[in-house]
């Protein structure tokens, strides 16, 4: 098998799968005063530990809250602070024509509660600068922006957005789905500006099922942020529900496995990026270029073949990829995300999307791209 679809998940670490073994053996709910609920709730503090130092905050001076997956800890960010309390002066939300559906339904359903949104385009994989400069002119209580995009591997200046944004309206609190971009490129909090992060487990290789909020003491403070789910308190009362510790556990160990060998992996990645990107401009394909590219993630157009085509004759041959986000796979309307890009409609119906791990290497490349080249010549193509 060769598996390149690691913005859709990724293979568990050997860090991951160690720590799992070890910890169901600690079955105590973290809540309970006794030892064995004691040592679970230390388990869950060393994870939280791990994830805030990679993040590059400490514990005092932030909260991190864990969450069932991504999706969540968006849900969170966005319905926690819309909800904190009537905004009668200030109900703009800010974002991208191009966000992750875990942002994008709940600022639908926000926008049916009365709230304002206002998306930037984000033709190309970067903002438009103009766009931002004019919505500054409504009342901004919140923006969210993706630091990467899942389906394009854009990098978005959110640094530079957020500045603006915060420069106009100090108030404003500022949100980023960091899901593509935690432990891949180097940011923290201060760096680029966001009082809310979200993050992810299982794309960096710990199990499905656990996620997590990055939340800037400011925002505690001033009760910015309400919980999202109630019940018995959990999470510093921000996250209801008894803590998945197996699977916290892992996600901590992930993270500080990636953390210490951040500069090697960082290498590896830019390194086989390069490579594939090489590689496949070789073969009758488009890549889709952002302005600002994460290594890990390649946008592939090929010529008049439906994505889906194609996915079935590469998995035939044992190698994976995928057409864009796995959380709308089954969705049969062409991705907004690649019209937003600047695909047209038929091309966007013709993308790939490739998306490296460590874990890979150059014969794997090499492997795709024979098979791409096979695919391109006996496969049917549809008619202009």
């Amino acid at each position: 098998m060769i598996y390149l679809d690691n913005s859709a998940t990724t293979p568990l670490s050997d860090s991951s799968k160690a720590k799992i073994a070890e910890t169901v053996e600690i079955f105590g709910n973290p809540s309970s005063l006794h030892s064995e609920g004691q040592r679970a709730h230390a388990t869950v503090e060393t994870a939280r530990s791990q994830i805030m130092t990679a993040l590059g905050v400490r514990a005092r001076d932030a909260r991190f809250v864990f969450t069932s997956c991504g999706t969540e800890a968006t849900a969170l960010a966005l319905y926690g602070t819309a909800y904190a309390k009537k905004r009668r002066d200030a109900n703009v939300i800010l974002t991208t024509d191009s966000e992750h559906p875990a942002t994008e339904k709940v600022l639908q359903r926000l926008e049916n509660d009365g709230f304002e949104v206002v998306r930037l385009s984000t033709r190309g994989g970067d903002f438009d600068m103009r766009e931002l400069d004019a919505a500054l002119s409504k009342k901004i209580f919140l923006a969210t922006f993706m630091t990467v995009n899942n389906e394009t591997g854009a990098i978005y200046p959110v640094k530079e957005a957020f500045a603006k944004i915060k420069r106009r309206y100090p108030d404003a609190i500022t949100h980023t789905d960091a899901i593509q971009a935690f432990m891949k490129i180097p940011f923290t909090p201060q760096s680029i500006g966001a009082d809310l992060i979200s993050v992810s487990g299982h794309k960096l290789h710990a199990p499905k099922g656990v996620g997590g909020l990055y939340i800037a003491p400011e925002l505690i403070k001033a009760k910015k942020i309400i919980p999202f789910l109630d019940g018995g308190g959990q999470e510093s009362g921000l996250r209801s529900g008894t803590e998945n510790v197996i699977g916290i556990a892992a996600f901590g160990a992930a993270v500080a496995d990636i953390y210490a060998r951040r500069a090697e992996i960082s290498q590896k990645l830019s390194d086989l990026g390069a490579y594939a990107r090489e590689k496949l401009s070789a073969l009758d394909v488009k890549i889709n270029t952002p302005v600002r590219a994460a290594e890990h993630i390649i946008s592939v157009t090929l010529p008049d073949i439906k994505s889906e085509t194609m996915l079935h004759k590469l998995s035939g041959d044992g190698i994976f990829v995928s057409s864009g986000s796995a959380c709308s796979s089954h969705s049969h309307s062409v991705s907004g995300v690649l019209l937003a890009f600047g695909l047209s409609e038929r091309d966007a119906d013709c993308t790939l999307r490739v998306s490296l791990s460590e874990y890979n290497s150059r014969e794997d490349i090499d492997a795709l791209c024979a098979a791409l080249d096979d695919g391109i010549k006996n496969l049917v193509r549809i008619r202009r």
